[in-house]
């Protein structure tokens, strides 16, 4: 199902992310979906894939920083085992004020770059078992194609299970 809006012009809040993929040699462009996908469930609807190929972008703090975890759609992030493995504090999630002022993008939207500066990043291991994965493009009715791997390159992270 295309739900792509190619004539549709990229929100301003695209234009960060635009930039870091190109900046990085990302073949991937930013789309505009004709509905917002706020979800992963939403997100996976309106592209005709599965849900954990979507990357989520969630925005934690740990050890008084900003943190971002890609997860699978299909997984909830088991914060405990993954500060543990990933050697960190405590993960809380940020309030929606924390996400703005270290992404400059709301929920929703969040792109895995294109951010005021970089963030220590985990991409969950389980996005490997997927050739092409979607992510938020900087705004909710924005997405791009990747691969974990580009993930990993893009955003210099680490690659770990999210779960438990």
């Amino acid at each position: 199902m295309d739900t792509t809006e190619p004539t549709t012009p990229l929100p301003a809040r695209c234009a960060p992310v635009v930039a870091a993929l190109a900046a990085h040699g990302v073949a991937g462009e930013v789309r505009v979906l004709s509905e917002p996908a706020p979800t992963a469930l939403a997100a996976a609807a309106a592209l005709g894939c599965e849900v954990g190929a979507i990357a989520n972008s969630l925005v934690f703090v740990s050890d008084g920083e900003p943190v971002l975890v890609l997860t699978s759609g299909a997984h909830r992030v088991d914060t405990k085992a993954l500060a543990a493995r990933w050697g960190r504090g405590k993960l809380h999630r940020a309030s929606p004020e924390q996400v703005r002022t270290a992404t400059g993008q709301a929920i929703g939207g969040v792109a895995p770059t294109g951010h005021p500066a970089p963030l220590p990043t985990v991409v969950d291991a389980a996005l490997t078992a997927y050739g092409e994965i979607w992510a938020a493009g900087g705004h909710p009715h924005t997405v791009f194609p990747t691969t974990a791997q580009e993930l990993l390159r893009l955003t210099g992270g680490v690659l770990l299970d999210v779960t438990a």
